[in-house]
């Protein structure tokens, strides 16, 4: 399932008032494989992410804060995780198994807990999520162009602003999309439900049938790369 974010934006611009009223940015980024659209243009940050099992991974986050609410998407990416992870355990206690892991073809785990860490990576990020001083008021599975991942709405306990986030996992790249907005406004659900994939040329891609990190990979039906398809 996939609300069409010009149907989204459109509806928040009729019901904002004017003095707020912007233009929303359909925002692609070919290299991280992802299209969404903004409220603003977003910032840029490179950083790092912490997976479950300690392998500290590169990440971008774009994060994009108007009057009312804050934007982010986070790009987290697993790519090299199978060598971050070998020189991470280089540094375990002679062995400790659970910091080691076990490098061969049946091991559940891999050096490391590589292979653990990408299994898990979007039960972790969803873990990090209800760790937060708020009230869970949904989660749920959903597609996103046939790219699974879980929604999550959440009630900020310090103020009853509310964060709508979406988590996906596709081609070696856990995705955290979210949004907060205060209480006195709808929870913005449109956001992580208007994210799109791309291929490195652009390409808007869709699956024909549910896309499963880990698993072979379904075919696609193509679309037209866009015009000035740019990061």
């Amino acid at each position: 399932m996939r609300i069409t974010s010009f149907i989204a934006a459109a509806a928040l611009l009729v019901s904002a008032p004017a003095a707020v009223a912007q233009e929303y940015v359909d925002f692609k980024s070919p290299a991280d494989g992802f299209s969404i659209v903004f409220p603003v243009q977003p910032k840029v940050t490179e950083s790092t992410f912490t997976t479950q099992n300690g392998s500290v991974l590169p990440s971008r986050i774009l994060a994009a804060d108007t009057t009312t609410g804050r934007y982010v998407v986070t790009v987290v990416d697993y790519t090299n995780i199978h060598q971050i992870a070998i020189e991470k355990a280089k540094a375990c206690p002679p062995g400790a198994e659970t910091c080691l892991g076990t490098e061969s073809d049946v091991s559940s785990t891999g050096r490391g807990y590589w292979k653990a860490d990408i299994s898990g990576a979007t039960i972790y990020a969803t873990y990090l999520y209800l760790q937060r001083d708020a009230k869970l008021t949904f989660m749920g599975w959903e597609t996103m162009d046939l790219v699974e991942g879980t929604l999550i709405s959440l009630t900020n306990n310090t103020d009853g602003s509310h964060t709508s986030a979406g988590i996906y996992m596709h081609e070696n790249k856990l995705y955290l999309l979210e949004a907060t907005e205060p209480k006195n406004v709808p929870p913005p659900d449109w956001f992580a439900q208007n994210v799109g994939w791309l291929e490195a040329d652009g390409t808007p891609i869709r699956y024909l049938s549910v896309y499963h990190q880990g698993y072979p990979r379904p075919q696609k039906a193509r679309r037209r790369a866009p015009e000035g398809a740019a990061n």
